[in-house]
């Protein structure tokens, strides 16, 4: 038998017949199944916003605070522009955990705000489990600190009762890298759609030509994403007043 057989027959592949390649019968299947690819529907999703509280922003230490405030009220805004069903949840606001943020709650006034007193996992609370379910939707977008428990739990718990999750991990954070690796990899593992903020806006966005499309969403990129705010401004810089460097493309 040649050196690749041999390998081949090492890792389990049974040769029979000349050389015919057949799967051991004491491996698993070499069946892989087909990847659907299911994507956010704005039709279909639910936003929420999970203990943003002022008092647990400090424990988010895995990015820089001032990204960390934007990408939680960009959260927040998305639903807003894409007119999204969201709900508020707070967790013991009254202790260290603090209160949302007000630009959170201007962005909603009229929005369900569940203001839990104990439970951790906000699927735990009635009240909070009935105004997700009230909205019919079955797609849920979220973000909340921390990622590994406030995020997480209520994450774990969505996917349990059938609903297709969206994890925000630019507006999620916690105490440090390793355990917002931990978390997003312990989500992952359960079928929950880790994403940044930039791709959960355009996968509501879908296309650039759409409504809500460039009119609305370039302003918002340039309020919370001014990287991509300032290549939009430089492109109308370069239109409107620039000059051709004369370099020719090779």
């Amino acid at each position: 038998m040649s050196f690749s057989l041999r390998l081949l027959t090492e890792a389990g592949v049974r040769f029979v017949r000349g050389d015919s390649v057949r799967p051991c019968r004491l491996c698993k299947s070499s069946t892989v199944s087909a990847f659907k690819y299911e994507r956010i529907d704005k039709n279909n999703s639910v936003l929420l916003v999970v203990d943003h509280q002022e008092g647990l922003f400090q424990l988010g230490r895995d990015q820089h605070p001032v990204a960390f405030k934007s990408s939680i009220l960009a959260h927040a805004a998305l639903a807003k522009i894409f007119n999204l069903p969201t709900i508020l949840t707070s967790s013991a606001e009254t202790g260290p955990n603090g209160p949302l943020p007000q630009e959170i709650i201007a962005i909603h006034p009229d929005a369900p705000f569940i203001k839990r007193n104990g439970e951790v996992n906000a699927w735990d609370n009635p009240d909070f489990k009935a105004a997700v379910k009230a909205t019919g939707k079955k797609q849920v977008i979220l973000a909340g600190i921390t990622t590994d428990v406030c995020t997480a739990f209520l994450a774990l718990s969505l996917v349990e009762e059938g609903y297709t999750v969206f994890a925000n991990s630019d507006a999620s954070g916690t105490f440090d890298v390793k355990t917002a690796n931990e978390a997003n990899d312990h989500m992952r593992a359960a079928g929950v759609q880790i994403l940044s903020m930039f791709a959960v806006a355009l996968e509501l966005m879908r296309d650039w030509r759409s409504t809500p499309g460039a009119t609305e969403m370039l302003p918002f990129f340039d309020t919370y994403l001014p990287e991509y705010g300032f290549l939009a401004r430089a492109h109308d810089a370069a239109v409107d007043n620039g000059t051709l460097s004369g370099l020719v493309a090779p």
